[in-house]
């Protein structure tokens, strides 16, 4: 196929004609430009078209752009018409705008080789689209990833192109993540200390002359921004591994070479060491409101105060059976009667219920090790059984006054059978532990409170294990760890107090021994 380099003006006429190659003045190599020319391959439906480029300052340049040109149109064999209507789409499509780059000969070698399309680009944003929508999990995770995808990864970095990502592009878009949380921290304790200067902290209705105020801060605070939550370092881990599995994808359909998700750092994002409530640390939340760790566990006294005062709830057996065996709150809602053998002591989680969005929907558990079959303590059987008579009852009424009822067979049952919402359970919990007056814990760390029973009970991070179905022994340990040696202080002292003693501690604290060396005693 024809093709050349060639210099040309855009000097005119009199009239206004372009005088093209007949201009006098190109006969000076500092007239003008070079401009490149080159047939490409007929249409698939026929027709011919050609490549062209001009602006060039040296006819090197020029040559330069053609010979790649000619590569291009090399890639396919003399007999693949239909590969070289391919390239020719290719080429016509970039001769358009004439700002664009010419393509690289290795990138396009390699999408042509794969069948990959040459023409158009896929950006960040359009991959991350198509590979949600081709991806096979359970709705909770996708919704994860969604989620991921809609809030952080297409706002920030969603109009790169997908062969262009690289590293440097992932850290400045987290950095501008850790940017924005300095902006939510401080946004947070503005509107924090000016919700003070709103608030009337006394029983006794504010007098006239703090009327006026309160309502100028009011005012204030409703101007300001709302409590924001920030993107911390475990929220940054996740996102990064949604991108990073979306990339491997693209690898291994031929899209990308490189996962640069895969090398960006990032803070550990590591959980949070779970703690107890021990005495100093409930005296220091009611001094500051602080709590000293995103995971808070009662200890067995705590659990016994909330255990004693949500008994007469009607979700009583359901928070007795997470405190002492560890479901989830999926799996406890999910829980059918079908699968509790009363008699034997034995529970099988074979079900959970989630959120899907706001609307619950069943699903098998979270993996394969959390479906499991666990015991049953004595009181635990007792408690589900006085539940399941309550439960009749319920029944019992609700058909007697020509209500309806859901037979749905589950443990745990909304006033009319139906499906237990999860987020009810945990309003209910919140209820509970505020009037109860307890130190603040999440309806998930009642799981955890599980553990430091299972172990002040004699079990060991095996026992924790198998009750709380973790899929490895290293999971029950990292989690764990930190919490059971303060488990371990208190039976130290349990057991330390039980045993009677003659001798008493003197008032430091330190046993009165007789003294190791002693005057003699004289006859």
């Amino acid at each position: 196929m024809k093709g050349s380099t060639y210099r040309r003006c855009y000097c005119r006429d009199g009239g206004g004609k372009a005088l093209g190659g007949s201009c006098p003045k190109l006969s000076s190599k500092r007239h003008g430009t070079y401009a490149v020319r080159q047939e490409l391959p007929e249409r698939a439906g026929g027709g011919r078209r050609s490549f062209s480029r001009s602006g060039f300052e040296t006819a090197k340049k020029a040559q330069e752009v053609l010979d790649a040109v000619r590569a291009l149109l090399a890639l396919p064999d003399g007999s693949d018409t239909d590969g070289q209507a391919r390239i020719g789409d290719l080429l016509e499509e970039v001769s358009k705008d004439k700002k664009a780059s010419l393509p690289g000969l290795e990138e396009t070698r390699r999408r042509f080789r794969a069948g990959q399309p040459l023409v158009g680009v896929m950006t960040v944003g359009d991959w991350l689209d198509e590979w949600h929508a081709a991806k096979k999990r359970e709705k909770s995770t996708l919704r994860g990833y969604g989620s991921h995808i809609d809030v952080h990864l297409k706002p920030g970095i969603g109009h790169i192109l997908l062969d262009r990502l690289n590293v440097g592009h992932l850290t400045e878009f987290f950095d501008a993540i850790n940017d924005q949380n300095e902006v939510i921290e401080a946004e947070n304790t503005a509107r924090r200390e000016q919700q003070a200067r709103a608030t009337w902290g006394k029983r006794s209705r504010p007098p006239a002359s703090e009327t006026a105020r309160l309502d100028q801060e009011r005012a204030k605070l409703a101007e300001m921004p709302p409590y924001r939550r920030v993107t911390g370092a475990a929220t940054q881990q996740r996102i990064r591994a949604t991108l990073r599995s979306a990339l491997n994808s693209a690898i291994a359909q031929q899209l990308l070479t490189f996962n640069p998700a895969s090398h960006v750092e990032l803070a550990s994002g590591k959980r949070p060491k779970a703690k107890l409530w021990t005495p100093q640390h409930v005296a220091h939340w009611r001094e500051t409101g602080e709590k000293p760790s995103g995971v808070m566990v009662w200890t067995p006294e705590q659990v016994g105060v909330f255990l004693d005062y949500s008994e007469a709830d009607r979700l009583y057996a359901l928070f007795h059976l997470i405190a002492f065996r560890g479901l989830r709150r999926g799996e406890a809602v999910g829980q059918a009667w079908a699968d509790v053998d009363l008699d034997g002591a034995l529970l099988t989680v074979s079900k959970t219920i989630i959120q899907d969005g706001w609307t619950p929907v069943e699903s098998t558990p979270k993996t394969e090790d959390s479906a499991a079959t666990i015991a049953l303590g004595p009181l635990t059987v007792q408690v589900l059984r006085d539940h399941q008579t309550r439960q009749q009852a319920e029944r019992a009424e609700r058909l007697e006054a020509r209500l309806p009822w859901s037979e749905t067979g589950k443990v745990f049952t909304d006033t009319d059978g139906a499906w237990l919402h999860p987020e009810k359970v945990s309003d209910v919990f919140r209820r509970l532990c505020r009037e109860a007056d307890l130190p603040p814990i999440n309806l998930r760390d009642l799981r955890h409170v599980a553990a430091t029973l299972i172990h002040a009970g004699g079990g060991d991070l095996h026992a924790i294990k198998e009750t709380l179905r973790h899929g490895t022994i290293q999971l029950a340990s990292d989690t764990y760890t930190s919490l059971l040696p303060e488990v371990d202080q208190e039976v130290a002292r349990n057991a330390e107090s039980v045993v009677p003693r003659a001798r008493r501690e003197t008032p430091s604290g330190t046993a009165a021994h007789a003294p190791l060396t002693q005057d003699p005693v004289n006859d």
